[in-house]
């Protein structure tokens, strides 16, 4: 009997062992297998992009493999999904982009989306600002004489964005906000269809990210008016910002960084956030960076939550204001 009691109380104790103190040995053995980061939208965007030259890095620096695994669809929300639901254990992580985890919370209304609630911040990776791009006819030469433009036949300009939700129709309905212009947004369902349609002078203006649009810009067919970005960015350093052009404080760019299910050990996620904090100083992932559109970020992985919550009521606030929706 005594035999069977301390079987039993040996038997308690290992099970406690395994989620009490003992859990940080697993933690400081952390990774001893291949790590999944989960990208929401499919391959080829600049998400994917940014996970690619993380996980590379990562992989070299824990010598594990790293897999990126493209989950699209919904907008970002199912792999945003599948990845709040995983094991918190450090081998699923979320490439987050500004709009799965800062504009969707409020965008899908029915989902349900709490990224403070659902995700354990690890770090910053880059941002990426977005563009005003009109077409090499368009009469306007600055910011100001294009909200001049607007000003003079409201509602009768149309703007070309990517779909509802995206970045850049959020840049766009935040300009027309705060610059008190009525403009039309036209919607399109993606990129490459706004740019098409901005080069052949169907949409005289356009808000977009910089990459599809660089070498367009660099032959003289598209010009850029302003960036959105508080600073200059570094590919098109003679382009000013919203800031410079008569907008003061205006700033909308789109921030990228890495995220764990939420209950994932906190040792698991400083080791994984020293890792990231080490590429913004690593040349190649700042040229990789740069040759996506973007510029390197740096951070703590209590900023990057505090700055997923700035964002989440930056933008969230305009959804909420605009009303909105996508069931």
């Amino acid at each position: 009997m005594r035999n069977s009691k301390a079987v039993l109380i040996a038997a308690l104790f290992a099970g406690v062992a395994a989620f009490a103190p003992g859990g940080a040995i697993a933690a400081t053995d952390y990774p001893t297998r291949a790590i999944t980061i989960v990208v929401p939208y499919p391959a080829g965007g600049g998400v994917d992009a940014m996970a690619r030259v993380v996980g590379q890095k990562i992989s070299d620096a824990f010598k594990q493999p790293v897999n990126v695994e493209n989950r699209g669809g919904g907008g970002g929300t199912i792999g945003y999904r599948a990845v709040s639901r995983a094991a918190p254990d450090g081998y699923t992580l979320l490439l987050g982009h500004t709009g799965s985890v800062s504009i969707n919370p409020s965008l899908y209304v029915n989902l349900n989306m709490n990224p403070a609630k659902d995700f354990a911040a690890i770090g910053l990776i880059a941002s990426m600002p977005v563009a005003l791009l009109v077409n090499e006819s368009f009469p306007a030469k600055t910011l100001s004489d294009i909200i001049a433009l607007i000003k003079k036949d409201p509602g009768k300009l149309n703007l070309g964005t990517s779909a509802v939700g995206t970045g850049g129709y959020m840049c766009a309905e935040l300009f027309k906000s705060e610059a008190g212009v009525d403009v039309a947004i036209v919607p399109y369902k993606g990129t490459a269809p706004v740019m098409n349609d901005l080069l052949g002078n169907h949409v005289p203006m356009a808000f977009g990210v910089l990459p599809p649009a660089l070498g367009n810009l660099q032959a003289g067919k598209l010009r850029a008016i302003a960036v959105t970005s508080k600073k200059r960015f570094s590919l098109l350093p003679d382009v000013p910002t919203f800031d410079e052009s008569g907008m003061p404080g205006f700033e909308a760019v789109l921030r990228y960084g890495l995220l764990a299910p939420a209950g994932t050990p906190p040792e698991i996620v400083e080791k994984l956030s020293a890792e990231l904090r080490k590429l913004a100083d690593d040349k190649e992932v700042q040229q990789r960076i740069h040759f996506e559109g973007g510029d390197p970020l740096t951070s703590t992985a209590a900023e990057y939550a505090a700055d997923v919550a700035a964002e989440e009521k930056k933008w969230g606030g305009l959804v909420r204001k605009l009303n909105l929706k996508v069931d």
